[in-house]
């Protein structure tokens, strides 16, 4: 039966409603992850890919990814300062209210996914939103292939989820590859673009999927070099991030060419993406 916060998100998309924080943990140099609990004590459900829009109130609104797992404990967000909503999202603390929109958009293709290998791609923060396809492949391991994680960071420091991505590289049921751009204090592992990972894969074209999220400009990068490998462009899948208001396609500010983002994505495949990944945003 539905809860009646899912009831009145479903029927009222753009009035928020109250959660309360948690913990706060910094996950990295400008990241912090929040963990939340809905004033009505009611579980929070949503789809690996998802994203809410989240309000600190007296500041704003931003749509944020949902890191947590999908299938157990809390409503999770991993966000990085970079604005003055996001900045005050941060800085919020135990107990602090905060508001909730959501979930909305499409997310990762889990259902597509069942039988087959999966390749995970993660630049940076883009770790976040892929973080619950990661939960629910593991949760349901014996649903799929071959499983592989290949994670790029600016540097070291700035790996988020460390000690969990050191968990799953310790697991015999995945492969876990991390390389940096630049190597720091006493990193001794790859040190490189995530690409330069994908040279040494060795895939099955056929029976291959991947998710890639990052910076537009590396998902650009892996999915052509996916397409090299002779993985089809309907089974390479992008999660993009633009400047999302209204979260239900209605104010046109992440429009991309004739697609909403906050509406039919985030998550897309790279050949309904690649004639428009070239277009900035306005």
């Amino acid at each position: 039966m539905m809860s009646e916060t899912a009831a009145l998100l479903h029927a009222r998309p753009m009035v928020p409603q109250i959660a309360h924080v948690r913990r706060r943990r910094h996950d990295a140099p400008d990241a912090w992850t929040l963990e939340l609990e809905m004033a009505d004590g009611a579980r929070f459900h949503y789809a690996p890919g998802q994203f809410n829009m989240l309000t600190a109130f007296g500041v704003g609104e931003a749509a944020i990814s949902v890191s947590g797992d999908p299938a157990d404990g809390p409503l999770i967000h991993t966000i990085r300062a970079v604005g003055p909503v996001s900045k005050a999202l941060t800085q919020l603390g135990p107990g602090d209210p905060i508001g909730v929109r959501g979930p909305f958009g499409v997310g990762w293709p889990m259902a597509q996914a069942e039988g087959r290998d999966v390749v995970v791609v993660a630049g940076g923060l883009g770790l976040a939103p892929l973080r619950p396809a990661l939960y629910s492949l593991l949760g349901a391991r014996d649903r799929f292939g071959k499983v592989t994680l290949l994670f790029g960071a600016r540097r070291p420091e700035e790996i988020v989820f460390r000690r969990e991505v050191e968990h799953w590289r310790s697991r015999l049921d995945m492969d876990v590859e991390v390389t940096v751009d630049h190597a720091t204090g006493d990193w001794h592992g790859n040190v490189g673009v995530v690409t330069n990972l994908l040279s040494r894969l060795d895939i099955d074209p056929a029976k291959t999927i991947a998710m890639v999220c990052g910076p537009e400009v590396m998902m650009r990068f892996v999915s052509m070099a996916l397409v090299d490998k002779g993985v089809g462009e309907e089974a390479i899948y992008l999660s993009m991030e633009r400047n999302m208001k209204c979260a239900i396609g209605q104010c046109g500010h992440c429009q991309l060419g004739p697609t909403f983002i906050c509406r039919d994505g985030p998550v897309f495949t790279y050949a309904r993406l690649k004639p428009l990944l070239a277009i900035k945003e306005l």
